[in-house]
């Protein structure tokens, strides 16, 4: 018997368990890592860092045709199920006040904080044709992701690449004069510290192998910009909220995942002050995790339709 994730978004296409013969078929390494747990259900083991790129490979490849991904080895392994749910649910704000879900290339996405693995950028095309901007501060995931671009040609004119020179900058230096987005979206740097990154990577690997690990596996590894900045996700979100205030006629709807439930009530107090006409927090579950989207807009509800 299958049974769905039903926590995943109803248009997400990995709510049915893995059919790892069909995976297998496009990435065979992947049949090393495959096996049968105690529950007769046929899976991998996630802490396990090569195990997971290998699965990420073949659902990129198989649903959404991205060939030949891959991460370097101290880059986060981003879990594709759980990344493509943020993509479904700023679909569902855009189609809002809408007779459908905006497709195509008129509709346009900033990634901000992209990443080696380029997964926002990639999915976000894949599952609606939007051109999508992705930025970041390390000009090594930037140059990994161009590669992944450059195995997939037919995504070079739909997908492009900026490097932010300011890591105290979120959209200074990325969004120009007479630049207009659609959306932006991120997924911020949880931790405020390299030893409190560690002490998270550790606990979940725990969590997956029941295990008593003194030392974390690099699957929930990643470069610092990645994983932790000062302060913390809460400070991360606040310079960005700040920021948006700058170019509040640039974007339509500014976007954010906040991991800590705890700090919704300083964020939205804080776009109450800045003067935000609109915001939400849409709940997803983001794999084991509930995670929240955190949306707000400049933009009068009369002129939002002039974006779509």
């Amino acid at each position: 018997m299958t049974t769905e994730k039903s926590s995943l978004h109803t248009r997400n296409l990995h709510r049915n368990p893995y059919d790892f013969d069909q995976l297998i078929s496009c990435v065979p390494e992947l049949k090393h890592y495959v096996f049968v747990n105690a529950y007769q259900t046929a899976t991998i083991n996630f802490s396990l860092p090569k195990a997971v790129k290998l699965l990420n490979q073949a659902l990129l490849l198989h649903f959404y045709n991205i060939k030949n991904w891959d991460i370097p080895e101290a880059n986060l392994c981003p879990p594709i199920p759980g990344r493509v749910d943020y993509v479904h649910y700023i679909a569902d704000l855009l189609a809002e006040n809408h007779p459908e879900i905006p497709t195509g290339i008129s509709i346009s996405g900033l990634d901000i904080g992209t990443g080696a693995n380029l997964v926002y950028p990639l999915l976000a095309n894949r599952s609606y044709g939007w051109t999508m901007l992705g930025t970041d501060i390390n000009q090594g995931s930037l140059e990994n992701a161009q590669r992944i671009l450059d195995h997939n040609p037919d995504l070079l004119p739909v997908i492009q690449l900026k490097k932010q020179p300011d890591p105290n900058h979120v959209f200074k230096n990325i969004i120009e004069a007479g630049d207009r987005f659609t959306f932006s979206m991120c997924n911020p740097p949880f931790h405020d510290s390299e030893e409190s990154a560690l002490k998270g990577n550790l606990r979940k690997t725990k969590n997956i192998n029941k295990s008593k690990l003194k030392k974390p596996l690099l699957n929930f590894g990643g470069q610092q910009s990645e994983l932790w900045c000062e302060g913390g996700e809460l400070a991360f979100i606040t310079k960005m909220i700040q920021e948006s205030t700058q170019y509040s006629s640039q974007v339509l709807w500014f976007t954010c995942l906040v991991s800590k439930k705890d700090n919704l009530y300083k964020l939205t107090n804080l776009l109450k002050k800045v003067k935000a006409l609109d915001f939400k927090t849409i709940d997803m579950a983001q794999g084991q995790k509930v995670s929240r989207m955190l949306a707000w807009t400049f933009i009068p509800q009369k002129n939002r339709k002039d974006w779509l």
